[in-house]
């Protein structure tokens, strides 16, 4: 997931290098033909495969801050670190700007977003949700029915 414009810059670069290898194992195959033809195919769809990728990656963060979506569905608490880095990129904040409204360097929101927040406390989490102007509406629902176990005492 790209999550800021630096990794964006790198991100398009590397999209770039990649086609150009691409356009040049097409524009020289002799080069590679002392290359058995499963290997050539392999090296051909690997970097299909991280053209397509990255071009992906492009897309989602192109579309966060360009048409930015009102809500963002989670269907585990563990996909809230996403969603908050989704949400600053929607709300067109720079780590720089979270960081700012949070009275955190910049440095601490890279590195929370880095981690996904895994070593963020609840408290910052919390603050975070309120800097980026986030509401939470949900449930939190048992898996499975715990009262056999608290009954016997376990």
């Amino acid at each position: 997931m790209i999550k800021n414009e630096r990794q964006y810059r790198i991100t398009k670069g590397w999209i770039q290098k990649f086609t150009q290898t691409l356009g040049h194992l097409d524009a020289h195959p002799e080069e590679s033909d002392s290359l058995h033809p499963l290997l050539r195919k392999a090296e051909r769809d690997g970097l299909e495969s991280q053209i397509e990728t990255l071009q992906q990656e492009v897309r989602e963060y192109e579309a966060l801050r360009d048409s930015p979506p009102r809500a963002f569905r989670l269907d585990s608490f563990g996909e809230t670190p996403r969603a908050l880095i989704q949400a600053r990129i929607a709300a067109g904040l720079s780590q720089k700007d979270l960081a700012g409204r949070l009275g955190l360097k910049e440095q601490q929101i890279q590195r929370y977003e880095a981690t996904e927040y895994a070593s963020a406390s609840m408290a910052r989490v919390s603050a975070v949700l309120r800097a980026l102007g986030l509401r939470v509406r949900g449930e939190v629902s048992l898996e499975r029915d715990l009262t056999a176990g608290a009954a016997s005492g376990r």
